[in-house]
């Protein structure tokens, strides 16, 4: 860290506004040290479906030292894949929540995130005996470590009936898999952009699951409500698109008085490279605009009471 990098100070401790960060990449810790003179209070190191080789232990190392004296934490280590399924790569993904956990607390976090996983091509309540069996080999494996665990929310083309990466993308999902493993440290990482993108409202959802919400990704979404009443949600038109926070539908006031209100305590961790206007170029123009403008809805400049 330079001298002329100022750390970060988070204006509201108990919930803090972050980005996520390819840990696949070539060089996530020099992309940290890049980004951190822009404000992000937290990170989310996450990997697509398998480690990739990397030495998770060395990976830990390099980014606590680019994290430095900044004040920035790891909200959350997330791997996205399918570990239900005995393919080679799925069965990398598995291996790959068994190495986060046992090293979450070299980064500083209590929490790992990611799909569930389905069994591919069948009905989602076929896939909660082999959900069960292994988030319940997980869940025991993060307890004695103090990890919880996280599942998004993002139904990645899937429906009830069909689909091939997560079963946790509906409420009602939700209640069976918790039913099945009702264990304290197993819950969501959750974000209003897939519910909007099923035309659910996310504010009321919070109050009836703000216990179970460990981490939420900062992403957006934007509903065409003229295309969806013109052509239906199944046209030639798309009816939604995902956003970064600020340039879509949801009001993050809202969202964060519901998450403090429910207890919530953690960090929003932006997930762009989705929005089909701030990207390539201005990928991290969108993010920083997202960044400040979560910060002014969880409340702006921290100021002291009188003493």
């Amino acid at each position: 860290m330079t001298s002329s990098t100022k750390p970060v100070r988070a204006n509201h401790q108990d919930i803090r506004i972050g980005t996520m960060v390819r840990a696949n990449g070539d060089d996530p810790a020099g992309y940290v040290r890049q980004i951190i003179a822009h404000g992000f209070e937290s990170i989310e190191p996450f990997f697509w479906q398998t480690l990739g080789g990397k030495d998770i232990p060395r990976l830990a190392a390099e980014i606590r030292e680019a994290i430095g004296d900044s004040g920035v934490t790891v909200g959350a280590l997330g791997i996205f894949g399918n570990p239900l399924e005995d393919q080679a790569q799925d069965r990398e993904t598995l291996a790959g929540w068994e190495a986060l956990i046992d090293n979450a607390h070299l980064f500083g976090t209590d929490i790992v995130a990611g799909f569930t996983g389905r069994v591919r091509g069948r009905p989602l309540e076929e896939s909660l005996p082999r959900f069960k069996e292994v988030f319940g080999r997980l869940a025991k494996r993060a307890a004695d470590k103090g990890v919880r665990l996280a599942f998004e929310n993002c139904p990645m083309e899937g429906s009830w009936k069909t689909g091939d990466w997560n079963i946790a993308h509906n409420p009602a999902a939700w209640e069976l898999m918790f039913d099945a493993l009702p264990d304290d440290n197993l819950g969501l990482e959750w974000e209003p952009c897939h519910q909007l993108y099923y035309l659910i409202d996310p504010v009321p959802q919070i109050r009836r699951w703000a216990p179970k919400i460990f981490h939420v990704h900062g992403k957006d979404a934007t509903v065409r409500w003229d295309v969806v009443k013109e052509h239906g949600v199944h046209g030639k038109v798309p009816f939604a698109f995902h956003r970064t926070p600020g340039f879509g539908d949801t009001d993050w006031t809202r969202v964060i008085t519901e998450l403090r209100l429910g207890g919530f305590r953690g960090a929003i961790d932006i997930e762009g490279w989705h929005d089909p206007v701030y990207r390539d170029d201005l990928e991290m123009t969108g993010q920083v605009q997202g960044l400040r403008y979560l910060q002014r809805c969880r409340g702006g400049e921290f100021v002291a009471n009188p003493q």
